[in-house]
């Protein structure tokens, strides 16, 4: 797989892009924030058809299974064929956005397709904040149809998307000496699905944060329980599928609270047995002894807001059947050195549904006494039901596969909102191969999808429109 390119550290990747476009001697520029964009004119033929922009993002999102040794910043994913599809061993494999990253390098590198003038744009940091999308020079551009090729399924067509905010809460903790007759034990769930906060937050799966609070929380019903250390989840917009934590609890009720622990995972394995076959809960006696703790009303506070926290789907469309209108996911949580933190991602197809749902996760740690920051909004996209690109892209469809492609807005968020604000003037639409279980270890590509897309993407390029 071509793609190991963390958020935020783009620096080698877009320099290969640019090196890539110069040396195909093709008009190749950088806007100010490091978007990459290479034009090519159009094949014979082609001149007066519209001009296309491709769009892609040049990063991806970094997991990988706590068993996996794997550095992101010096090794390249490992990945493999399995069947129908590619994998990658116990890691992200970067199909997402790598496919339509790959499409479009192919496209600019062909010397026998037929096809508009193109401008590719390659944006930074989709997977972290939309930066490049936010603060992408506009006047770089030209064309007025864009193709994003960012959807994960090759039957549908996305004409719209959720826009979102972060939240992240800080709370100082009074800490105390753990005392003499306590136990220090580490626990660890494991084994959940995880994936994209935005696509799977309506499948059911298992929070791993609210998870162990629960577990916890079940703990201190039978004595005095505390946490010396915890950090569950990873990054932002992906479902959080594990958690460990450091606790320490009196000897003489060690027993009882560890039987407890393990009695309430049981139960709640029980509860997702569906959803989350593979759930793990390990309760380990620490060979070294914690020597901190965090003080019993701290903990109080900070484990009743993570269960109070808003979690999965808010609201549901009113006007789209089946569609997740506004949710959120308490992507991390961590106690370490007096610092109680959390991040979280807030999405909605409406403006005011995400400051509903924003607002609720404000509230709630303010109660507490927490600092409480909110940045990185971006706009939805609003669905355009008169959209002529999406009328070529339906017939060509039809012709090609003898099937009705699925049209849908997703409760992802594509960067088709934001890019709406900079090119007002744009026909959009995204659509691209199948790819499962982005954001996750278990991602992978269909290898015949990808065929599937190819075909697809330069049959509509060879039907582009002429300029009005």
């Amino acid at each position: 797989m071509l793609f190991r390119v963390l958020p935020k550290k783009e620096e080698r990747i877009r320099q290969f892009m640019v090196d890539f476009g110069k040396g195909l001697g093709l008009e190749t520029t950088l806007d100010k924030i490091g978007n990459v964009i290479i034009k090519k004119a159009a094949s014979k033929g082609f001149e007066n058809r519209e001009t296309v922009i491709l769009q892609t993002h040049i990063d991806m999102v970094h997991q990988k299974n706590a068993t996996t040794e794997f550095d992101f910043s010096t090794q390249g994913i490992q990945s493999y064929i399995d069947g129908e599809w590619v994998k990658a061993k116990g890691t992200t494999l970067g199909a997402d956005n790598g496919m339509g990253v790959a499409a479009t390098m192919a496209l600019l590198s062909s010397n026998d397709l037929s096809h508009p003038p193109l401008e590719a744009l390659f944006t930074i940091d989709e997977e972290t904040g939309m930066t490049g999308a936010k603060e992408l020079d506009g006047s770089k551009l030209s064309g007025k149809i864009l193709l994003n090729l960012d959807t994960e399924d090759d039957d549908e067509f996305s004409v719209g998307c959720a826009g979102g905010i972060d939240t992240n809460t800080f709370y100082t903790y009074a800490e105390e000496n753990v005392p003499a007759d306590y136990s220090t034990f580490n626990l660890t769930l494991s084994g959940l699905k995880g994936g994209h906060s935005g696509m799977d937050i309506n499948l059911g799966r298992g929070n791993a944060n609210l998870l162990m609070n629960r577990i916890l929380y079940a703990g201190t019903q039978i004595g005095d329980l505390r946490i010396s250390e915890l950090n569950g989840g990873s990054l932002r917009n992906a479902i959080p599928r594990e958690s460990h934590a450091t606790i320490v609890i009196p000897n003489a009720l060690k027993d009882a609270v560890i039987s407890q622990l393990n009695n309430y995972a049981t139960t709640v394995k029980k509860e997702y047995y569906i959803s989350e076959p593979n759930m793990k809960f390990v309760v380990e006696p620490r060979s070294s002894a914690a020597s901190k703790m965090i003080s019993k009303a701290d903990q109080e506070k900070a484990m009743r807001a993570i269960y109070t926290t808003p979690n999965a789907v808010w609201k549901m469309s009113e006007t789209i059947s089946g569609l997740v209108e506004t949710s959120s996911s308490l992507a991390k949580v961590v106690f370490k050195d007096g610092q109680f933190t959390t991040q979280s991602l807030q999405r909605s197809m409406v403006e005011s549904g995400k400051e509903d749902i924003a607002n609720a996760i404000r509230l709630t740690y303010e109660l507490i006494g927490a600092k409480v920051t909110q940045d990185g909004s971006y706009p939805g996209w609003t669905p355009n039901p008169d959209s002529k690109i999406l009328k070529v892209l339906e017939k060509h469809y039809v012709e090609l596969f003898k099937d009705q492609p699925k049209v849908k807005a997703c409760h992802a968020g594509l960067e088709c909102g934001i890019l709406g604000e900079h090119l007002p003037n744009c026909d959009m639409i995204s659509f691209g191969p199948t790819i499962k279980n982005p954001h996750s270890p278990d991602e992978k590509v269909n290898i015949q999808s990808v065929q599937k897309f190819w075909t697809f993407l330069t049959k509509v390029l060879e039907n582009i429109p002429a300029k009005n």
